[in-house]
């Protein structure tokens, strides 16, 4: 069982912090990307931004293309919030390490690996399928938290 007891060395030090961290730099890589695609495509559509103007209104005028990294930078804020509740779950606790560690750095890669598929040719058979293969890697993270935290295994 997990030592419980929160000291400062543990949470500046849990390697699982590393992960997380490489997820928030890769939202503003992403959100990056996002501006540097749509502020040109906005201007090449050479129409007025009226204030009444809806996300449609504006996604109608602008490219796929453009649009599938907005997508993407959105869905970086959807699922991955509970990977940094897991990963803070078991920085805490004192298990973000080992398998823990692991299974983090592969969810980070597979939503990298998501949003270039999603922001470079959007292929959504691919795209799911990579999604599902990250969510069952989050779910397995989620139930070795819950097992650290509750005390079971």
């Amino acid at each position: 069982m997990a030592d419980l007891s929160l000291t400062k060395d543990t949470l500046m030090t849990s390697p699982i912090l590393q992960p997380a961290i490489a997820l928030v730099l890769w939202t503003f890589v992403m959100w990056a990307w996002l501006y540097a695609t749509r502020i040109p495509a906005i201007r090449a559509a050479n129409r007025p931004m009226a204030p009444a103007m809806t996300a449609a209104d504006l996604n109608a005028m602008i490219p796929a293309q453009v649009r599938w990294k907005a997508d993407n930078y959105n869905h970086l804020h959807e699922q991955p919030t509970l990977f940094y509740a897991v990963a803070l779950i078991l920085a805490v606790a004192g298990a973000g390490q080992g398998l823990n560690l692991w299974l983090a750095w592969a969810y980070v890669a597979i939503r990298v690996v998501h949003s270039l598929i999603q922001a470079l040719g959007n292929v959504i058979l691919v795209r799911f399928s990579v999604f599902m293969v990250g969510s069952l890697v989050l779910l397995a993270l989620a139930v070795r938290a819950a097992g650290v935290v509750f005390g079971v295994g």
